[in-house]
């Protein structure tokens, strides 16, 4: 077989992998699988993607990061969102609906979000500007971190705050390929990103872990001895420890049935896991072949546009909520056509799970 017609065999066999992650259905371990039949949605104007949420110190949002560089704010009372900041000081050609990842890399495009609760201070992870934090009156943030030991962030992504002491632990999901080119990250079998930790006494970063295959969502856990990683390529978690004698030590702590995004704590006990789709046996294959997925990387077309044209196909949104020890405790799946794809976030507050996804022009309300 002559080499252009094997890489488009190639192709064809990555994408219909993509397409069909959704369509294998893994038998659940939960206790309980709900399938999303209840939901709010609540619309965003002139953007996508509120890729996570955060609520302030006095309770107020949630806020969220959209396509168009904006952090957004919810207002309840009013029932509509409100402009709180803006993560690129760029604005031209930034607003209004178009096709906003042509542009992001000049808007931006915020990712984690976190509140420190001691100083009301938002911290925001873009995938382009780096590390960021804005006050609580909003406007401009002001970029506190942009490379660690002389290398630059390529994207920035998840992030979490000790509140004993302030330090921010965050994510860079590759040095080697930005947010736009995400796919690019797994398909290839990318190993440069790295877990870090930003000292806002000293305003040093240091490097925790690298070598890591597309880190995403952080948390630490409750009492801060450890901090969980979301590894999408491989679709699992991670657990690496801050303290006790285990510390230094980076082990499984989940193996998840597909890509996970970001990660947050529970109120009722566990970690909520936001999963972007399903991972099918097909892709399991080819993601084993780094060089299949670097010889396809190579043709001539734009995967992404090619992979979002396919998007509607990819099936159902996930999130499930696993146990101290890493066990699926819940599980909750969109099977009702609600278009609730690619999930990015699952935050319990109150009862309600709000859920985010990077492509959706809408923020979701679970009542649990």
């Amino acid at each position: 077989m002559r080499p252009k017609f094997l890489l488009a065999a190639t192709f064809v066999a990555l994408l219909s992998a993509f397409v069909a992650v959704n369509r294998i259905r893994h038998p659940p371990r939960a206790s309980h699988v709900d399938h999303l039949g209840r939901f709010e949605a609540i619309p965003i104007e002139g953007a996508v993607g509120p890729e996570s949420f955060a609520f302030d110190p006095l309770g107020g949002g949630p806020y969220t990061g959209v396509s168009d560089g904006r952090i957004i704010k919810w207002q309840q009372d009013e029932r509509r969102w409100i402009n709180f900041s803006r993560t690129s000081p760029e604005r031209d050609d930034c607003g209004g609906h178009r096709d906003h990842d042509q542009m992001e890399h000049v808007c931006g495009r915020p990712l984690g979000l976190r509140f420190d609760v001691t100083t009301g201070d938002l911290y925001i992870a873009d995938a382009y500007m780096g590390l960021l934090v804005v006050d609580p009156s909003g406007d401009m943030p002001t970029q506190v971190a942009t490379q660690a030991q002389g290398l630059p962030f390529g994207f920035t992504n998840g992030l979490d705050i000790d509140p004993r002491n302030g330090a921010v632990y965050f994510s860079d999901s590759s040095t080697q390929y930005q947010r736009r080119s995400y796919l690019s990250v797994i398909i290839s079998g990318d190993k440069t990103g790295r877990l870090m930790k930003y000292d806002p006494e000293t305003k040093q970063v240091t490097v925790l872990l690298s070598d890591l295959s597309f880190p995403n969502g952080v948390v630490l856990s409750e009492n801060g001895d450890y901090i969980l990683v979301a590894e999408t390529t491989h679709c699992r978690i991670m657990r690496y420890w801050l303290e006790t004698s285990n510390a230094g030590n980076f082990e499984v702590f989940a193996q998840l049935p597909g890509f996970p995004d970001n990660i947050h704590r529970s109120p009722r006990g566990g970690y909520w896991v936001a999963m972007h789709s399903r991972r099918g046996r097909l892709l399991e294959w080819v993601l084993a072949y780094p060089s299949m997925g670097n010889a396809l990387l190579k043709l001539p077309f734009n995967i992404m546009k090619a992979y979002s044209y396919l998007a509607k196909w990819r099936g159902s949104g996930l999130a499930i909520r696993l146990s101290e020890q890493g066990e699926i405790l819940e599980m909750l799946e969109d099977r009702n056509e609600n278009n609730w794809g690619s999930v990015s976030e699952a935050k319990e507050r109150d009862g309600t799970l709000w859920m985010g996804s990077v492509n959706m022009p809408f923020a979701g309300k679970y009542k649990i």
